[in-house]
C-alpha cells in the first residue's frame, strides 16, 4: 500500500456518503412535493364541503372565502381544546374589525356542543364536523388525527400556517402578521 491507498479511500467513502446524502434530500424532497399536491387538492377540497350549524342550518366553507380564517377542530371532551376557546375567541373579537373569521369545527355529537356553548357561548361561527370531521383534519395537514388542529387560511384559501396542540396568545399574535 502506498500512502495515497488511505487518502484514495477516504475520498472514496466521502464521496459515495455524499452521494447517499443527495439522494436521501432528492427522496425527501419528493415526498414533500407529493404532500404539498396532496394538500393543495385538500384545501380545494375543503372550501366545497358544508357544514350543519347548531340549529341545522348547513354552513359553506366558501362564505369563509376571501377573508382571512382561522380553522379550529375542537370537541367537548377534549380539555386543551375547551382551554384554548376562550383564547380564540378573544382573538376574534379582537381582529374581526380586521377581516379575521374564525370558525370552530366541533368534532362532537350535536348534544355536547349544545351544552358547551349554552354554559360559554362563543361569538365566532361554530359548526359539526362529527367524527368524520377527524378525517376532514387529516386532509389538511392533522396526520396523526388529534385535537386541537388548528388551520390557518390566507384570504385567498390557501393554508399559511398549522398548529397541533393547544394554541398560545403567542400563536396568535403571530399569525395577526402574517402576510394574509
Amino acid at each position: 500500500m502506498s500512502a495515497d491507498q488511505p487518502s484514495r479511500r477516504g475520498w472514496l467513502m466521502a464521496a459515495a456518503g455524499l452521494g447517499l446524502a443527495g439522494l436521501g434530500a432528492g427522496l425527501a424532497w419528493r415526498t414533500s412535493m407529493r404532500q404539498s399536491e396532496t394538500l393543495s387538492e385538500a384545501e380545494r377540497n375543503f372550501w366545497q364541503q358544508k357544514f350543519s350549524q347548531i340549529d341545522g342550518v348547513m354552513l359553506a366553507a366558501s362564505s369563509f372565502k376571501g377573508k382571512p380564517l382561522v380553522l379550529n377542530f375542537w370537541a367537548t371532551w377534549c380539555p386543551p381544546c375547551v382551554e384554548e376557546l376562550p383564547l380564540i375567541n378573544d382573538f376574534f373579537l379582537q381582529n374581526r374589525a380586521k377581516g379575521w373569521q374564525v370558525l370552530g369545527l366541533a368534532v362532537d355529537q350535536i348534544a355536547p356542543v349544545k351544552r358547551f356553548l349554552g354554559q360559554s357561548p362563543l361569538s365566532f361561527s361554530i359548526a359539526l364536523a362529527g367524527f368524520p370531521g377527524i378525517e376532514v383534519s387529516k386532509s389538511l395537514g392533522n396526520f396523526s388525527g388529534a385535537l386541537p388542529y388548528t388551520v390557518v387560511f390566507g384570504s385567498a384559501g390557501n393554508v399559511l400556517h398549522r398548529k397541533m396542540g393547544k394554541l398560545t396568545s403567542q400563536d396568535l399574535s403571530a399569525w395577526e402578521r402574517l402576510p394574509i
